[in-house]
């Protein structure tokens, strides 16, 4: 049996009535007296632990306790011999270590076939060599020397320098490739840069077309401002050199020289303007009745748009359709005859005293058409004509769906809760008709009248100034946060923030063209206010809005700047009440 020390990292082995073991080089000597009596008997049993004494030197002995280890395993029978006096058996003992494994469960079996075969190679060969009576030719002998000795240190050094040789030309190689990558970048990026050059300036070209065009031939409102603007800007360049380069009487005549052409250049402006208020007068008449023929439309749930005609937009349709009919010209006679003829039908299903004159206008037509009459002479009857259907149009007995867009309403007593009196051309005009700053306390002159008043004195055009609101409230409503404050800035507002904030020039550039400056957010994770603004070139705008970290990328003293900036914007827009109640919103918000 095995035992383990308790005492110690020695191990003791045991036979029968001796112990005897050598460990690290020391006899270990048992005493057997100390074992019991009946270890030998058959009906023995074995205690957990058992005292054994082992000699140190020769005359000191140490009592050393010994656990015995339980097998954990039933053991197996190895044989043995029985004595045929006494009966008894005698087992071969068995070892504690753990049994061995069955490999045989482990194995996979497969069978295997042999097969003898013999080999031969293809080309056989054999040796011979020069002995007696047999004489072989070295001609053909090759002398092989053996050469210099080579030492694993020289291999190794060898190996080594071969190695940096290929480092070399591997670094060679790939320092090769990153300049050549970095060579095409450049080139794309200087391409890029050159495509970026020609698309602004061939914009900038096109603006200063267009804009040349626009002056040539105008036709809107903002047109007849720049051309008033670009006559300004060319009397105060002609003043000025007439007073810098003459005095006295010859000042004097060149001034009421240029006196007289801008006289001429402004009464130029005024017949070009009448020209187009007559185009823009029959336009506008198309758009009000397109605008009345249009179903109703509703955007659902999921997304769609649905559209549903009524009977008043089917009607309205209508007399669109036969507006237009009237309204042509050079259509031939048969044609013009049907169309007075369906007009005469819609006209006569309501009787009064409009669509009775209405009735004999189309008699009268009809009569002279069939009397050869030229068509110059009939012109003024068919505008009388549209004229008079058009008032019929406007009519909401009718056309009803035309009562929601007129701008006076059809029931008088609306008015009296929206009139407000202009003080400039003393007229009693409903509110729309003035423009209402928010910082405003009281009503001042219509739209009209401060049209008059910057075309007589200042001259200046807002072109630019709406451009860049549009452009701003168009990037605001793209973030889709809730922007609000955007859409209460009126252009006039945007206007003294330009000029008396901003100096009409770029916070980084200086640039001075206000058709190429933007207004972006300041902090891009806040809503844009005139407080969390700046005034910025397009390209200059990009890369702005792409910066993560403000103090990082500009100086402390660039910074210091746009802060000043826009504490002068909340001091100007604190006068709105409107904008203060953001203010304390934002502060509750922070």
């Amino acid at each position: 049996l095995l035992g383990s020390i308790i005492e110690g990292t020695q191990t003791v082995m045991w036979s029968r009535a001796e112990f005897h073991e050598t460990i690290q080089s020391e006899k270990l000597c048992l005493d057997l007296e100390l074992l019991p009596s009946k270890a030998a008997q058959q009906g023995y049993h074995m205690p957990d632990v058992i005292t054994v004494r082992v000699q140190m030197d020769s005359d000191s002995f140490h009592d050393v306790a010994v656990k015995i280890e339980r097998p954990t395993f039933r053991k197996p029978f190895l044989g043995g011999f029985k004595n045929r006096v006494t009966g008894v058996e005698f087992h071969n003992a068995g070892s504690q270590t753990v049994p061995k494994k069955d490999l045989k469960k482990e194995l996979h079996y497969f069978t295997v076939f042999e097969r003898n075969r013999y080999q031969q190679t293809t080309s056989p060969t054999s040796t011979q060599m020069t002995k007696n009576g047999l004489y072989v030719s070295n001609i053909s002998d090759k002398l092989i020397t053996p050469g210099k000795y080579l030492t694993a240190e020289e291999f190794h050094k060898r190996r080594l320098e071969a190695v940096i040789v290929l480092q070399k030309y591997f670094r060679r190689w790939h320092a090769r490739n990153i300049v050549q990558n970095l060579k095409e970048k450049k080139r794309l990026r200087l391409a890029w840069e050159a495509q970026e050059e020609l698309q602004r300036k061939k914009e900038k070209e096109d603006k200063l077309r267009m804009e040349q065009e626009r002056k040539l031939n105008p036709k809107t409102k903002e047109d007849f401002d720049l051309l008033y603007h670009a006559l300004e800007s060319w009397r105060q360049e002609e003043t000025e050199r007439i007073n810098r380069t003459l005095t006295g009487a010859e000042r004097k005549a060149a001034l009421c020289g240029l006196l007289e052409q801008e006289t001429e250049l402004i009464a130029s402006i005024g017949r070009h303007k009448l020209n187009a208020d007559e185009d823009n007068q029959q336009k506008a008449i198309l758009h009000f009745l397109e605008k009345c023929a249009q179903p109703k439309r509703w955007k659902a749930c999921d997304g769609k748009i649905t559209e549903m005609d009524t009977e008043y937009t089917l009607r309205a349709r209508e007399l669109l359709e036969i507006y237009r009919s009237v309204s042509m010209n050079d259509i031939p006679k048969d044609e013009r005859r049907d169309v007075l003829l369906t007009l005469r039908g819609t006209v006569k299903e309501h009787e009064c005293k409009l669509t009775q004159e209405i009735v004999e206008l189309i008699d009268r037509e009809v009569d002279l058409m069939s009397r050869e009459v030229k068509e110059c002479n009939l012109e003024g009857l068919r505008k009388r004509i549209c004229t008079l259907f058009l008032q019929y149009i406007k009519i909401p007995k009718f056309n009803p769906e035309v009562a929601r867009i007129l701008k006076v309403p059809p029931d008088p007593l609306k008015l009296y809760k929206n009139i407000h009196f202009c003080r400039s051309c003393e007229n009693y005009l409903p509110a729309t008709e003035f423009p209402i700053p928010a910082n405003s306390r009281t009503i001042g002159r219509c739209h009209l009248c401060c049209k008059l008043d910057n075309v007589a004195r200042q001259r200046e055009s807002f072109l630019k100034y709406r451009l860049i609101l549009e452009n701003l409230r168009k990037s605001e409503a793209d973030y889709k946060d809730g922007a609000r404050i955007v859409f209460l800035v009126q252009q006039q507002h945007l206007q003294y923030m330009i000029e008396n904030i901003w100096g009409c020039q770029s916070a980084l550039s200086s640039c001075n063209d206000l058709y190429d400056l933007v207004m972006v957010r300041w902090d891009k994770q806040q809503e844009w206010s005139p407080w969390n603004t700046i005034l910025l070139t397009k390209d200059e705008a990009d890369a702005h809005l792409k910066l993560h970290n403000l103090q990082e990328a500009y100086e402390a003293s660039f910074i210091h700047g746009i802060k000043h900036k826009h504490i002068r914007a909340k001091k100007y827009f604190a006068q709105i009440p409107v904008m203060t109640s953001l203010f304390h919103t934002r502060a509750n918000a922070s």
